[in-house]
């Protein structure tokens, strides 16, 4: 029976190949309906945390595991926080741009912080009840905003003008 494989899984079967022909360990193999297992939450935690301020950790992090791009601490109660939304509500514009370069999920909440006045606007149009919406920490969109600076003077105004929380 000849089984298609699709690009993705291709992909990660022959990385686990090589991986395990150069390291001389052998690879794990996981079915298509088959996850890896989860990350350390103990990796977790420190890659968000360093996410805040600590710009070469996050690189080292990030090269040494590359699942933590996108991955979420839960700080309890339902306070989840990935490292993009870290950089985020501190105003580091720097690690901020380095996630998504290695392409981390944006949210509107990063989009305010970093003056991208078109995403804001196009979210809010769309989805006006978001305006009062909560992100990390219960910080709200004006919180983001105004930590974006004078980068995000032109998505300050906005929220302020649409009676943004």
């Amino acid at each position: 029976m000849n089984e298609i494989i699709h690009r993705k899984r291709f992909l990660t079967l022959t990385t686990l190949v090589t991986a395990s022909m150069v390291f001389g360990t052998p690879a794990p193999v996981y079915s298509q309906n088959q996850k890896p297992p989860p990350l350390d939450k103990e990796l977790v935690r420190e890659f968000v945390r360093k996410s805040h301020s600590d710009f070469s950790r996050v690189k080292e992090l990030l090269s040494r595991e590359p699942g933590l791009l996108n991955c979420s601490f839960d700080w309890g109660g339902g306070d989840f926080e990935t490292g993009l939304e870290a950089a985020g509500h501190v105003g580091n514009r720097e690690i901020a741009h380095f996630l998504l370069q290695n392409r981390a999920r944006m949210n509107i909440f990063c989009a305010s912080m970093l003056g991208r006045i078109e995403i804001v606007k196009s979210v809010l149009t769309s989805f006006p009840e978001l305006k009062a919406s909560k992100g990390p920490h219960g910080l709200q969109l004006m919180h983001h905003a105004k930590k974006g600076g004078e980068q995000a003077k032109e998505v300050l105004d906005y929220l302020q003008s649409i009676e943004a929380s």
